[in-house]
């Protein structure tokens, strides 16, 4: 198998994981890798591996990825897009073998993103993802300036009292 494809297979194991407890999952993964066709042997162990060290540092990715995307905090983010952007965070900041660039593990993403997910999910993984790999937050962002507050005295006169100073 291409790593295209066993990408896709380790994001469907996260995505898989969201719907089943902690319990389940050893038989759901077995299950899942039975009902593959022409799986290799090599293949099925990197990608057990893999799934298995995602879930390793789930708590960081998660704190990544919550401290990187504003307003959108993993609890709020789609099932899909979630799982995406766990193992794209997991392949940019984890990866112990520094063999997936950043820019693939983006662009791996946002192609999950566009086939598994909403219509506007290939653009937020994309913009999460390069908020990460840029190490900018929104935090860091330039505010816009104030707006200079006026100087000028507004004195408001009441007709009453216009007529009292007009009588003295």
């Amino acid at each position: 198998m291409r790593r295209r494809e066993l990408r896709e297979h380790i994001f469907k194991l996260l995505f898989m994981e969201q719907f089943n407890t902690e319990e389940e999952m050893p038989e759901q993964v077995s299950l899942y890798f039975e009902g593959l066709e022409d799986l290799s042997e090599k293949d099925q162990k990197y990608m057990e591996e893999k799934y298995a060290h995602v879930n390793e540092k789930l708590g960081e990715i998660d704190e990544v990825l919550n401290e990187y995307s504003s307003g959108w905090k993993t609890g709020r983010m789609s099932r899909v897009d979630l799982s995406v952007l766990r193992l794209a965070v997991y392949e940019m900041k984890f990866e112990e073998s520094d063999d997936v660039p950043v820019g693939v593990a983006i662009n791996e993403a946002v192609e999950l993103a566009k086939n598994f997910g909403g219509d506007t999910s290939g653009s937020f993984v994309n913009g999460v993802l390069a908020k990460i790999a840029s190490g900018r937050k929104e935090s860091d962002e330039p505010k816009k300036p104030a707006r200079k507050k006026s100087q000028a005295k507004i004195i408001l006169r009441s007709k009453s009292s216009e007529k009292k100073e007009s009588n003295e």
